[in-house]
């Protein structure tokens, strides 16, 4: 579709594979699996359910929310629910809201599912952004757990300036669809790839850093590094800036591409089922996306 060639792509991006949503399906159909699994793995009901939080930048329309339709479809009767725009941090800042929620003492089990189906909205002629993204859903269950299990901390930030980097122009109040905009592709995906490598290297170490510093923590302490899985090349030179050793390291991208607020729920349940993360583990979540926005959540698993 595009010039490019298998090399290019691996070479600069690390990806090799990639998952893409058949044409009928939509963000709350992932979701929806993803859910179901994250209830079974924890035990529960979809009626333990206080809370559902949808991280994601492809909900199925504008509104109602994604969240709304994975309750009904869950079954999920006494959950509250509602969307969370955050770009590929999104599951970084529903993490963080629902373990605030729980710390509050409103609720007691939140659901916070990462979801997005990207290839809805790429433009499948740009060959700066069409080699690297893919779709994906992953879920996990907040509850009240205990000094063994618990998150440690978070860190959440935006960098508004750089809001233009990273954006779909069209679709919105400042734009609404037009068959001009349509004509534009302004519908798709812009981004500036190279700005936001910069940024995503930059943001990452100053969020691992600040995120453990709360914690109490140094990078000698952590177990298994999940960062969000945009980029190899973001990854290593993140990584080795903060000179954490490769087997701590947790990536999937080349099999998944840029999955956006899905990739770190993904890998986190891939490490855990292959025995990369075990009860106990210091876990470190780091996100960036759209916004600019980045987070980072430090665990014990």
């Amino acid at each position: 579709m595009v010039d490019t060639t298998d090399e290019w792509i691996v070479t600069r991006t690390g990806i090799r594979e990639r998952r893409i949503a058949a044409d009928h399906e939509a963000a709350s159909d992932l979701g929806s699996v993803a859910a179901r699994r994250a209830l079974e793995r924890a035990n529960l009901s979809p009626s333990d359910l206080d809370l559902i939080v949808v991280a994601s930048v492809t909900p199925d329309m504008p509104f109602p929310a994604t969240a709304s339709i994975i309750q009904h479809a869950l079954g999920a009767d006494r959950a509250a629910a509602f969307d969370l725009s955050a770009g590929c941090t999104g599951f970084i800042y529903a993490v963080s809201m629902a373990s605030a929620t729980i710390a509050s003492g409103a609720y007691n089990n939140v659901l916070v599912i990462g979801v997005d189906l990207l290839s809805k909205i790429t433009n499948w002629s740009d060959r700066s952004t069409c080699v690297l993204f893919g779709d994906g859903a992953g879920a996990a269950v907040l509850g009240v757990g205990n000094e063994q299990s618990r998150i440690l901390a978070f860190e959440l930030g935006s960098v508004g300036e750089g809001a233009d980097l990273l954006r779909i122009p069209a679709g919105g109040s400042r734009k609404p669809i037009t068959v001009e905009a349509v004509q534009a592709g302004e519908q798709y995906i812009q981004m500036c790839g190279s700005e936001v490598f910069k940024f995503a290297v930059r943001i990452i170490v100053q969020a691992t850093q600040s995120v453990l510093a709360k914690a109490g923590l140094t990078t000698a302490d952590i177990d298994a590094f999940v960062a969000h899985q945009a980029n190899i090349r973001i990854i290593e030179s993140a990584t080795k800036r903060l000179e954490l050793p490769d087997e701590k390291v947790i990536i999937n991208v080349d099999r998944y591409g840029n999955t956006s607020a899905a990739s770190i729920p993904l890998a986190l349940d891939e490490a855990e089922r292959d025995g990369r993360i075990k009860r106990g583990d210091v876990v470190l979540m780091v996100g960036f996306g759209a916004g600019l926005s980045w987070g980072a959540t430090v665990l014990r698993w």
